[in-house]
């Protein structure tokens, strides 16, 4: 098989892409470096399209192994013919390999397996090709005491499993059902329990197997899991089996007819019908857990690229209710001042003590901003710090934090490393005051499974789920880069081609040696030899090396080009330095980008990037993105009312919509339907996690605390 020709027709590309970015993987570069630094060479493909041509060739691969394996363990018992040489070099996917080899493979011992140790598998052959006239008569040849065959009707029995068997394993015959199945089968859901329940939608549902939507399946599998649900395929037997039928009957209302008619009805029921509708269940979960992993990866990209808020003395404010909320006070660069517990909730109900203890630490210490964790308590915590804020005279913002994984953070041996001298309780909220600080650097310090908001994530297949999501991790941490004298070694760790073993290693140089001058020291790191500097370099940032392009995108590889580009445009490495790039686009204009490209000797798409990154050095991109929302007073939903214009922002995006934080206790919900007036396939087209939103009260339902929202029309 030719899997670069299969590549470049699947994803639309051209040769030289796909020879090229096949190298570079096999050369050891990573992602990230490919997209960034390797433009010329993928025709600029991005790091999403980077990754699923990544996941593409592995499955390509595997596949083309399992074929030489399978052909070569067919040939090995002698019986490889041109027609299985065929079928195997046209099966596009594993499962029409595994197909393929299934009469072939061992066998437990199964019915059929035991009627052809009787002998009887000749009769069969001759049943099935219509060799007989009269079946009964030609089976009292095969009655043999000493075999277990003690009549005729036996014998019959026995040659009746062994058709049934091949019936089953005709690749042909599967690969019509399946289609069959995909395109007119039914999800049938029952309930089994007489009880509300979240389930209640699917306890009489059905729907097509083609257009039921990810989420949908991933939730009759967890009723289905947790007992409040039989599920079921439903097939058009009838229309099936007449396909069978088509292929093995020949003569019509004959003897041996009528027996392989029997032993296809058997062949569907027994053994055909099961195994498709496991493979179809199998493969619709498979699919619904890649969308549900996706989802979830989208999600915690926009969350961890949520911009930094900077220069803010920051409140963190874990709440809870019998053990107290838990506060800590961080710095402008996040540095722990200090720490307290406050019992403002229930069962304490202390307001005037927790007020008094706030207070004298936002004084003493001068805080900005308290950041609220939006787990239990969450809104009686917000309810009491938008009290407080009204008492006091220093203008103090409070917003809700994403808390999630704070509490895993707090039992990890990194936390202990960071602050072994702070109780396990208290870390959470040093967290969330960091992560409001610097989302990227704080929240790669927990394992990305526990940080995302997403649907159904704990159902999905954990090893996929940690490869995905690791992949979107360190696509976000090298989209930003990262300080080389301040990172932890947990976000070190997820720069391209830095291991966890050289992260420590480059944090040991740091407090051995001190601050790194220049990329170039890094090559005196432990461990960090040419082929690992080359992936790293151009993601690590040093803001005051002498070398002003240390503090930019621009790969060491292409300093020598930077300068002759600096100097053609009449700049200094002293104009990048103090950001007086000016006019270089005009400039740039007048030359034209082809001629500078061919006297540089340099690809487009890489003067391009060392253009943007010199006109600002140090850039965040993440500045960029939407501002947070910062709050002085809440809102209950008796205060909502249907028509309210409000602001907010978007916390969990899934398949039917999109959740938003717009001040109340529960986020209210934007379906998909009024994201816009168009038809909305994917929320994810319209809205992400951070987004900050107008939407418009649409429906309110006081018992069970939900409010529908509205983008429509604002």
């Amino acid at each position: 098989m030719n899997i670069e020709k299969i590549l470049q027709e699947e994803l639309n590309l051209k040769e030289f892409q796909v020879v090229n970015t096949i190298k570079l993987i096999d050369d050891g570069n990573t992602i990230p470096f490919i997209a960034r630094y390797r433009k010329e060479m993928t025709g600029n493909m991005s790091d999403v399209i980077l990754r699923e041509f990544y996941d593409r060739l592995n499955y390509l691969r595997n596949l083309k192994n399992r074929k030489e394996d399978v052909l070569r363990l067919i040939d090995e018992m002698g019986k490889l013919s041109d027609e299985i040489k065929i079928g195997i070099k046209k099966a596009k996917t594993i499962q029409e390999v595994e197909d393929i080899y299934a009469p072939f493979k061992p066998k437990k011992r199964t019915r059929a397996t035991i009627a052809k140790e009787k002998g009887l598998e000749s009769l069969a052959i001759d049943i099935l090709n219509y060799r007989i006239k009269d079946v009964k008569i030609d089976a009292r040849r095969y009655i043999n005491e000493e075999k277990g065959v003690n009549s005729e009707d036996e014998a019959i029995k026995g040659a009746l499993d062994i058709i049934a068997e091949i019936i089953s394993e005709d690749a042909h015959i599967r690969k019509i059902i399946r289609r069959i199945a995909l395109n007119e089968g039914l999800i049938i859901s029952r309930g089994v329990k007489d009880e509300k329940s979240v389930y209640e939608m699917y306890y009489s549902y059905s729907e097509n197997i083609k257009t039921m939507a990810p989420h949908r399946i991933l939730a009759v599998n967890r009723g289905e899991k947790e007992k409040y649900l039989k599920v079921k395929i439903e097939l058009p037997d009838e229309n099936i089996l007449e396909k069978i039928k088509s292929k093995y009957i020949k003569e019509a209302n004959s003897e041996v007819s009528r027996y392989i008619e029997e032993s296809i009805e058997d062949a569907y029921k027994r053994l055909i019908f099961p195994s498709i509708e496991r493979e179809i269940r199998n493969n619709l979960t498979e699919k619904a857990h890649e969308r549900a992993i996706k989802v979830f990866g989208e999600n915690i990209k926009k969350l961890l690229l949520q911009p930094p808020v900077k220069d803010s003395v920051v409140m963190g404010f874990d709440p809870a209710y019998r053990t107290g909320c838990k506060i800590a006070v961080v710095d402008k660069n996040g540095k722990l001042l200090d720490t307290a517990t406050i019992y403002p909730t229930e069962p304490q109900n202390d307001i005037q003590g927790s007020k008094k203890v706030l207070i004298e630490l936002i004084n003493k210490y001068g805080v900005d901003i308290i950041a609220i964790g939006n787990g239990t308590a969450s809104r009686e915590s917000e309810i009491f710090v938008a009290s407080l804020i009204k008492e006091i005279d220093k203008e103090v913002k409070y917003i809700i934090v994403n808390e999630a994984g704070a509490s895993v953070y707090s039992a990890s041996s990194l936390a202990n490393e960071e602050h072994p001298n702070v109780n396990v309780s208290l870390r959470g909220a040093i967290s969330i005051a960091r992560r409001l600080q610097d989302p990227l650097a704080e929240l790669v310090k927990i394992e990305p499974k526990h940080i995302g908001v997403g649907q159904y994530q704990h159902d999905v297949n954990q090893k996929r789920l940690s490869e995905v999501l690791n992949g979107v991790v360190e696509d976000s941490v090298n989209s930003v880069g990262v300080d080389l004298n301040s990172a932890s070694y947990s976000l070190l760790e997820y720069v391209s081609g830095i291991s966890k073993s050289i992260a420590k290693n480059i944090v040991l140089y740091r407090e051995e040696i001190g601050n790194f001058k220049s990329r170039e020291e890094l090559k005196k790191v432990k461990r960090l030899g040419p082929a690992t500097f080359v992936q790293c370099a151009g993601f690590l940032r040093i803001s005051d090396s002498q070398n002003p392009l240390d503090n930019t995108g621009v790969h060491p590889e292409s300093y020598d080009v930077c300068r002759k580009l600096l100097e053609k445009l009449e700049y200094t490495l002293n104009d990048v330095k103090c950001r007086n790039i000016k006019d270089i686009d005009d400039k740039v204009k007048e030359i034209g980008i082809d001629n500078l490209s061919k006297e540089l000797n340099v690809g487009i798409p890489t003067l391009i990037d060392i253009i943007n990154e010199i006109k600002k050095p140090g850039r965040d991109p993440r500045e960029e993105n939407m501002k947070p929302i910062f709050r002085s007073d809440v809102l209950k939903i008796e205060d909502i009312k249907e028509g309210m214009i409000l602001k907010g922002t978007v916390r969990n995006v899934v398949d039917f919509g999109a959740f938003v934080d717009i001040g109340i206790k529960n986020d209210g919900l934007v379906h998909k339907s009024q994201m816009s007036d168009k038809f909305v396939k994917d929320p994810m087209e319209i809205v992400s996690v951070g987004d900050i939103v107008d939407v418009v009260v649409i429906g309110i339902d006081i018992e069970k605390k939900k409010v529908s929202l509205s983008m429509k029309g604002i």
